[in-house]
């Protein structure tokens, strides 16, 4: 009898713990799914504020990225301040081209007087020639039609031929200087562009009017060329 009952005792266990794994096993996959659920509820909330970014044109304002992960709109006030900084930028790229002819002019100003910038004038020309002033009115028309430009016959003493001026070394690295910052700034107006962002393309539109109109209000004719004819692009240096 006590064999007996031992046996059934432990059929009992048997049964039990054979009734319980499959209730661990439930319990088990349970909390896992709902551990991924909570971790797919907190994705989608970060998804809710991440980056908009779009190869096409957009009118996109909070949420928007540009550049990189830390430039990212997260309030209508700080776009605005954005799209105010995009103008500034595009003002300081006309500063920038207009800086680099206001350098070389100096430069030429500088030197003007020295060995290096001789100019040839028509006294220097004529100073073998002596004689009344129909003879040199005659010489003037000689060598008119000798050059064929009347534009090479100035007064006495006007310059008319000039050697120019070769910047020294440490004036050509600032004149390189200038050169690169102001690339550097044209190539992030381009990659901020590249974004199709329709308020921030409008912005350096008025970016660049403004600078045009302030940096290159300069005169006109007097042989020399104008802004626009002394720059090769517009949009990137």
């Amino acid at each position: 009898m006590a064999m007996g009952d031992m046996s059934m005792t432990d059929m009992s266990m048997t049964d039990m713990s054979m009734t319980d794994m499959p209730t661990a096993t439930t319990t088990a996959a349970a909390a896992t799914s709902t551990a991924m659920s909570m971790g797919g509820m907190n994705m989608g909330m970060g998804d809710a504020h991440s980056c908009k970014i779009s190869m096409l044109w957009n009118w996109n304002t909070v949420d928007a990225c540009f550049l990189s992960k830390s430039w990212h709109i997260k309030s209508t006030g700080m776009f605005a301040g954005s799209c105010i900084g995009v103008i500034l930028l595009a003002i300081l790229l006309e500063f920038l081209r207009r800086s680099v002819k206001e350098y070389d002019r100096y430069l030429i100003r500088a030197n003007a007087k020295n060995d290096n910038f001789v100019a040839v004038t028509r006294n220097g020309m004529n100073g073998t020639h002596k004689g009344s002033d129909q003879e040199a009115r005659g010489d003037a028309g000689l060598e008119e039609a000798g050059t064929g430009n009347s534009s090479a016959v100035s007064p006495a003493g006007a310059p008319i031929v000039s050697t120019g001026y070769r910047p020294k070394i440490y004036e050509q690295a600032i004149r390189a200087l200038l050169h690169t910052v102001q690339f550097i700034v044209a190539y992030f107006l381009m990659l901020l562009a590249m974004y199709y962002n329709g308020y921030f393309i409008i912005c350096i539109f008025i970016g660049a009017y403004i600078g045009s109109f302030v940096f290159q209000w300069e005169k006109l004719g007097g042989g020399q060329q104008t802004s626009a004819a002394g720059e090769a692009t517009v949009c990137c240096g």
